[in-house]
């Protein structure tokens, strides 16, 4: 990889990875684009600066992470209730967490998640998820826009949010989108719905990428460390930093942009760029346009 298609990825994976139009998706479509070689150190880099885009969101909501609940309990809480009660928000991330954490231990056991991102396949799954999820947006405020303030995350608000970021398994999805139009679902707010998403994002990427980046080192079919090259490695710190940056500015202006116009636009967007690249590929071009 050069500088440039470094700088280019890490853009696409920090604008992307909270906008509702699949981070995976693009940072693939992007390195086909750039004629980027499918290597070790390509499969490594768009694993680990993800951490650049996690990092972005403890950045942006510090308060919400590091702060407890210190708040009285309501009246009648058991000790239990009141442990509950003061570490409330990590409970609720760990609520949702749970059926993605489960369900996606399965499917990557199975091979599912691996079939579904070699690139042969992946080129075809994420346009074609890219204008179903796009179709879906395009109704998804009407369908699911009644939320008000007053709603607040709660245990099964979570858990339903949760398993309904199970979809994004599926390349093309958009953890953003699933678990934004799962929170709408459960009557938040956009605004309340995306910021849950910003936050439970935290638990599942860090863990996805974490269980990734054991496998590259230490798993049985890991592909070794050939890669990590001093080169390499300034390359991985540079790719990290732009997402970080990157992916704070997105999501500053996604919430304001989401609270004010909906789903729409996305909607548009997806189906424009999944219809673009099938009807590209049926036309018997192929996907590597800048050798």
């Amino acid at each position: 990889m050069t500088l440039l298609q470094t700088i280019i990825i890490s853009i696409v994976e920090g604008l992307t990875e909270f906008l509702p139009v699949s981070s995976t998706g693009h940072m693939l479509i992007a390195e086909n684009l750039l004629g980027v070689e499918n290597s070790d150190f390509v499969r490594a880099f768009t694993i680990i600066i993800q951490f650049g885009a996690i990092l972005s969101v403890v950045v942006l909501y510090w308060n919400k992470f590091f702060r407890l609940d210190h708040s009285p309990a309501p009246a009648g809480s058991n000790g239990w209730q009141k442990f509950i009660h003061k570490w409330r928000f990590y409970w609720l991330l760990l609520v949702a967490f749970i059926p993605t954490g489960v369900v996606g231990l399965v499917v990557k056991k199975s091979g599912m998640i691996d079939f579904m991102l070699t690139p042969s396949n992946a080129i075809w799954i994420v346009p074609i998820m890219l204008v179903v999820g796009g179709i879906f947006m395009l109704f998804c405020d009407k369908l699911f826009n009644k939320g008000t303030e007053q709603d607040k995350v709660t245990e099964k608000r979570a858990f339903w949010i949760g398993v309904i970021q199970c979809l994004s398994m599926i390349p093309g999805t958009s953890r953003s989108m699933s678990t934004i139009v799962g929170g709408m679902s459960q009557r938040l707010t956009r605004r309340s719905a995306a910021e849950f998403s910003f936050f439970l994002a935290v638990p599942t990427m860090a863990a996805a990428t974490g269980l990734d980046v054991l496998e590259l080192f230490v798993g049985s079919d890991a592909v070794g460390t050939s890669w990590a090259t001093s080169e390499n490695l300034v390359m991985l710190l540079i790719g990290c930093v732009v997402a970080f940056f990157v992916a704070l500015l997105a999501m500053k202006w996604f919430v304001g942009f989401l609270s004010k116009y909906g789903f729409k636009s996305f909607g548009w967007y997806r189906i424009a760029v999944g219809a673009f690249i099938l009807i590209w590929m049926l036309t018997g071009h192929s996907m590597v346009m800048f050798e």
